[in-house]
């Protein structure tokens, strides 16, 4: 009888072979995780070297604009408001009527003015020839005075030369009394009268002067001038354009094309000039002021493209711009109050720029935003 002898396994055998294929195992799993590893690795390096090393990103961004403040530059009681917020306004349309009560009477006031300061320019142009004429009357005067004066130092002389003859021989008897004494008044007569015609010269030649002063006054408020360049007329007429100004100015009108908010006026309520009434948005001229961290803008130039989303509109759609410059300072400086970093208690915190960026104007027509609403910013720094 054959026997037949068979080999089987052993135990020992067995549980070495499962310890190698788990071995085997184990190494491959290293060796792909390893793998998967140095991928990751090579796809960051990669991402950050032509990717994120290209762009800076920041959702610290608000749109902003140029707000235009609508204020009345008179004051006076509000008659009629003809806007209300969130309405759309273009630059010159009416947003408040004020009473134009006063205004209107102060235009009719300085038409009158006006036209009373031309009349009197007119009068004092039509006085010239009178005074003129006055100065030749007063020449005449004196003239007539001289003559006066001539005469009167003649009868004055023949008296003192008659008195003087008779008075040397009025010891000898030739003479009476009668004729001496009376040739002593004439004498005196005579010297009377020309004390009188001196005098007489003398305020004729006043009045020739007097005369002349008065048409040289007259000439100098009127000399190298018309009537329409007068310095009196040009005034007057500079007060009525203040009038016609101010009545004008009692309709306030949009100064930009925009959105009215902020709406703080009323009918009836008596506004002071420089007050606030409303301000208009210009929502076409939106820009966005994106806040970098300092340790981001090394690369960041004026003029580099930037993409845009907002939280309103989402991701689907995408804003294009333009970075038009840095501001001045962080937000820290330019804060109410300011961090006082020469204190002992200091910690370094990373500080903030605004950036502004201006936005595509077809964009914004298609895709309206408004002051205030968040924006995430992409700035791609290869170009």
């Amino acid at each position: 009888m054959t026997v037949i002898e068979h080999d089987f396994p052993s135990d020992l055998d067995l549980e070495t072979k499962e310890d190698a294929a788990r071995l085997a195992k184990r190494k491959r799993l290293f060796l792909g995780l390893a793998g998967g590893v140095a991928l990751l690795g090579a796809g960051y390096w990669g991402y950050d070297t032509f990717v994120a090393s290209q762009h800076v990103v920041t959702d610290n961004a608000y749109v902003g604009a140029d707000i235009a403040q609508v204020t009345p530059q008179i004051g006076g009681p509000v008659q009629q408001v003809l806007v209300q917020d969130a309405q759309y306004v273009r630059r010159g349309d009416v947003l408040v009527k004020l009473d134009d009560t006063d205004a209107k009477i102060a235009v009719a006031r300085a038409e009158a003015e006006l036209a009373l300061t031309i009349r009197r320019v007119r009068g004092l142009v039509a006085t010239d020839s009178g005074l003129s004429a006055q100065v030749n009357a007063r020449q005449a005067d004196e003239l007539r005075a001289d003559a006066q004066l001539m005469a009167a130092r003649s009868d004055f002389e023949k008296a003192r030369i008659d008195f003087g003859r008779r008075d040397g021989i009025a010891a000898t008897g030739a003479v009476s009394g009668e004729e001496l004494t009376s040739m002593r008044n004439a004498l005196n007569t005579a010297a009377a009268n020309l004390r009188a015609a001196e005098a007489a010269r003398a305020e004729a030649t006043a009045n020739r002067n007097a005369a002349k002063g008065s048409r040289e006054a007259n000439r100098a408020l009127i000399a190298d001038t018309s009537i329409e360049n007068n310095p009196e007329v040009l005034a007057a007429r500079a007060a009525l354009d203040q009038a016609r100004v101010d009545l004008e100015r009692t309709v306030v009108r949009a100064p930009v094309d925009g959105v009215v908010s902020r709406r703080q006026v009323q009918v009836g309520q008596r506004v002071q000039p420089g007050a606030m009434l409303m301000v208009v948005v210009p929502i076409q001229a939106a820009y966005v002021d994106a806040n970098f961290k300092e340790v981001q803008l090394d690369k960041v130039r004026a003029g580099q493209p930037v993409e845009l989303t907002s939280d309103l509109y989402g991701e689907d759609v995408v804003y294009h711009g333009r970075v038009v410059g840095f501001s001045g300072g962080t937000g820290a400086a330019f804060a109410v109050v300011p961090a006082q970093n020469a204190t002992g208690n200091w910690i370094k915190v990373v500080q903030r720029l605004p950036v502004r960026i201006k936005l595509d104007p077809r964009e914004l027509a298609q895709h309206p935003l408004r002051v205030g609403l968040s924006m995430t910013a992409t700035v791609t720094t290869s170009e």
